[in-house]
């Protein structure tokens, strides 16, 4: 498949998490061996999320960052998940039900258009989405609008490995496993071969880091994961 950008990159992306929404945490788990709670759990403490803090999770998807950060703060009428997929959003929304958190605030929109006044909230996330938003430095931007001065946007994303055997094996695995894991297990074989191909025209990790500066950051914090396979990045609003 061809390298497609702007509106179609948005148009099929859609596409591809409306149809895969019912497996997508199965498919997350097989695929990653499990290692991405792993990932989640060590964002979270570079975070430094309090009892009491506010949070948007963009591109939420199912919501498990979501689920975390209501946990985490004890503060789920001050969590909100934010996704343009509503098949997604629905699947996030009956596991809010399960953890007993359906105060949290689940809201269909798009990452480049956040539906939130400026300085709002303490934190932004975004998971495993960044690579997926077809203007990446406009993502970020809206995210940082969002936060109050002196509060963070944080992406955690898939990564190029930087050792080159390691990372030898993986985009074998990524490219050439994946999408016929994803057959096997939903029946969705182009879907999954969307994901490699998203992440080969992703930014590595210092790429990102520039355009976390680019988008206003004050600080940006980045964290290396599993060798590379992910990363995890951390920018600080300019306070006032």
């Amino acid at each position: 498949m061809a390298e497609i950008q702007g509106k179609e990159k948005e148009q099929y992306v859609h596409h591809v998490f409306e149809t895969i929404a019912e497996r997508y945490d199965l498919m997350n788990t097989l695929l990653s061996f499990g290692v991405h709670k792993y990932w989640r759990n060590v964002t979270m403490k570079k975070m430094g999320v309090k009892e009491g803090d506010t949070a948007l999770d963009v591109a939420c998807g199912t919501g498990d960052w979501t689920i975390a950060l209501a946990k985490k703060t004890k503060n789920p009428e001050g969590i909100y998940g934010l996704d343009f997929s509503r098949q997604m959003l629905k699947v996030a929304g009956r596991k809010l039900n399960r953890e007993g958190l359906g105060k949290v605030n689940l809201v269909y929109g798009s990452a480049l258009e956040l539906p939130f006044q400026e300085n709002r909230f303490d934190y932004a996330t975004i998971g495993f989405a960044l690579r997926n938003v077809p203007d990446i430095g406009r993502a970020l931007q809206e995210m940082l609008r969002v936060v109050k001065p002196g509060g963070k946007i944080v992406s955690l994303e898939l990564s190029k490995p930087v050792w080159p055997l390691f990372r030898m094996v993986y985009f074998f695995y990524f490219n050439h496993i994946l999408p016929f894991l994803g057959k096997i297990f939903t029946n969705r074989y182009e879907q999954y071969k969307w994901l490699p191909q998203s992440l080969a025209s992703f930014p590595n990790h210092r790429e990102l880091e520039e355009i976390f500066y680019q988008a206003g950051c004050e600080k940006v914090e980045t964290y290396l994961l599993t060798g590379g396979i992910a990363a995890i990045h951390i920018g600080t609003k300019k306070s006032v």
